[in-house]
C-alpha cells in the first residue's frame, strides 16, 4: 500500500470532530495525519461476548475512514486478558472464559468486524504471540514501572477501594497487558471509547518508558441504547446487533428516544454535519414529526449492513405492522405437537412463559418476567382483538390458532402439527 497523500481541511475537520469525544493528544495527532507516514492504528477487544452492536460501531467507523486514507489498523485480539475476568466476582459483565470459548467468540467478532473495516487493510494479532512466552521476571519488570495508587485513579477501582470492595491483583494487571500491546505493535494511535482513557493512558505512558514514541488516544463517545438512558449494552437489552436481522435492525432503530436520533445521525451515519444542523433545527422547532428523520436514520442504517432492497423491505414491514397495525404476512410458527415431545407442553394448550422461550422471543425466564412486567407482549385469540398479558399471567394458557406478540414487532403462531 502506498503512503497516505495529502488530507484535506475538510476531512481533518470530519475526522477529529465527527463522533469524537477527546484525542490526546489532538495537535501531535493532527500533526502525525499530516505528515504523509503511514500510521498504525491499534484498536483492542476482549473476546468475553462474541457480539458487536452499534455502540462498537461508532469506532469501526472512524477506522474505516483512516484505512480509506491510507492507514493500517491493527485488530489487538485480547486472547489472555479476556480470561481474566473479574476474579474479585464485583462486575457479571467480565466473567472467566476458558481459552477454548474466548477462541469461539473472537472468530464471532472478527467476522463482524469486517462488516464494518475493510479486511485486506487490517492486521489481526493474537496477544498469546507475545505473552505466551512471557516469564514471571518480565512480569515483576512490567509491575515495577508503576505503582498501585497510579491504578486506583481508575474510576472504578477508585470507587469500589472507596465502598471496600475486593479488587484482585489479577485485576490491576488488566491495564497493564492491554499497555504492553501497543508496546509490542508500536502503535501510533489506540482508539476506545471514553471508558478506556485510563487504559489507553497507560499504555501511552508506557511506550515512552520503554523508548517509544507515545501513542495518542483516541476515544470516542458511548453510544446510549434503545432505551435512552444507559450505554448500549447487551446485558441491558438495549444493544442493536450488527447481526441483526433486517426487520429487527430497522424496528429496534425506530424504537430510539427522540432525544438520540441525532447522536445516532452523527455517530453511524455520513449524512453530511450542515444537513444534520438543518435536521436538528426543526425537531427543535417542532417543524418535524421525529418519526419521519427516525425512519431516514433506521433505513440508513439497515441499509449499511445489508442493502437497499432489505432496508425497504424492513421500512415497509414496519409501515404495515406497526403503523397500520397490520400483522405480518410472516409470522414464524412453532407447533404444538413438537412443544408436547420436549416435555415442554401438555394437552392441547401451553403457558405463555414456556412458548416465549421455546420461540426465542426472549433469552431467560428472568427477560420473560421483564417483558411481562412492563406490558411488552400480547396474546392475539383468533379473529380476536390483542389481549395484554400481565405480569402475573406467565402461566396463561394458549391453544393452536393464538398468536403471541412481543413488542410491537415480534410474533408467533401457536400450531397444532
Amino acid at each position: 500500500m502506498t503512503s497516505p497523500g495529502p488530507i484535506s481541511p475538510e476531512a481533518l475537520e470530519e475526522i477529529t470532530t465527527r463522533g469524537v469525544s477527546e484525542i490526546i493528544s489532538q495537535e501531535e495527532f493532527v500533526r502525525l495525519l499530516q505528515s504523509g507516514r503511514k500510521l498504525r492504528l491499534k484498536m483492542g477487544f476482549d473476546p468475553s461476548r462474541p457480539d458487536i452492536h452499534l455502540g462498537h460501531v461508532v469506532g469501526l467507523r472512524k477506522l474505516r475512514r483512516l484505512q480509506e486514507l491510507g492507514h493500517q489498523v491493527i485488530l489487538i485480539v485480547g486472547d489472555w486478558t479476556a480470561q481474566i475476568g473479574d476474579p474479585s466476582g464485583q462486575s457479571a459483565t467480565r466473567p472467566m472464559l476458558t481459552h477454548a470459548q474466548v477462541m469461539e467468540n473472537a472468530e464471532s467478532y472478527i467476522r463482524q468486524f469486517f462488516k464494518v473495516v475493510d479486511q485486506t487493510r487490517t492486521e489481526v494479532r493474537y496477544q498469546s504471540e507475545w505473552f505466551g512466552e512471557f516469564g514471571l521476571a518480565k512480569v515483576i519488570e512490567l509491575t515495577g514501572r508503576f505503582t498501585v495508587a497510579q491504578f486506583l485513579q481508575r474510576a472504578d477501582f477508585a470507587q469500589r477501594f472507596a465502598d471496600q470492595k475486593p479488587i484482585a491483583i489479577t485485576e490491576l494487571l488488566y491495564p497493564l497487558l492491554q499497555a504492553y500491546d501497543s508496546v509490542e505493535i508500536r502503535a501510533d494511535v489506540e482508539f476506545g471509547g471514553t471508558d478506556q482513557k485510563f487504559n489507553l493512558l497507560v499504555g501511552r505512558e508506557l511506550q515512552g518508558m520503554m523508548g517509544q514514541t507515545p501513542q495518542q488516544c483516541f476515544m470516542m463517545p458511548i453510544l446510549v441504547g434503545t432505551d435512552g438512558v444507559q450505554k448500549m449494552s447487551k446485558s441491558l437489552d438495549n444493544y442493536v446487533s450488527v447481526d441483526e436481522a433486517p426487520v429487527d435492525m430497522y424496528g429496534k432503530l425506530m424504537s430510539v428516544s427522540d432525544d438520540q436520533i441525532m447522536s445516532y445521525f452523527e455517530y453511524l451515519t455520513d449524512v453530511p454535519m450542515a444537513e444534520l444542523a438543518g435536521i436538528a433545527k426543526d425537531l427543535a422547532n417542532n417543524a418535524v414529526n421525529p418519526m419521519e428523520p427516525k425512519k431516514r436514520l433506521a433505513w440508513n442504517v439497515t441499509s449499511q449492513f445489508h442493502d437497499s432492497d432489505a432496508a425497504d423491505a424492513a421500512q415497509a414491514h414496519f409501515e404495515r405492522v406497526v403503523q397500520q397495525r397490520d400483522l405480518p404476512t410472516d409470522i414464524p410458527e412453532v407447533s404444538l405437537a413438537d412443544l408436547r415431545s420436549k416435555g415442554i407442553a401438555g394437552g392441547n394448550e401451553v403457558r405463555v412463559d414456556d412458548l416465549m422461550l421455546a420461540a426465542g422471543l426472549a433469552p431467560s425466564k428472568a427477560q420473560v418476567k421483564r417483558l411481562l412486567a412492563q406490558g411488552a407482549v400480547e396474546r392475539i385469540s383468533q379473529g380476536g382483538e390483542p389481549q395484554p398479558v400481565t405480569g402475573g399471567e406467565a402461566g396463561y394458557l394458549l391453544q393452536p390458532g393464538d398468536l403471541l406478540k412481543v413488542g410491537k414487532r415480534r410474533f408467533v403462531r401457536l400450531t397444532d402439527s
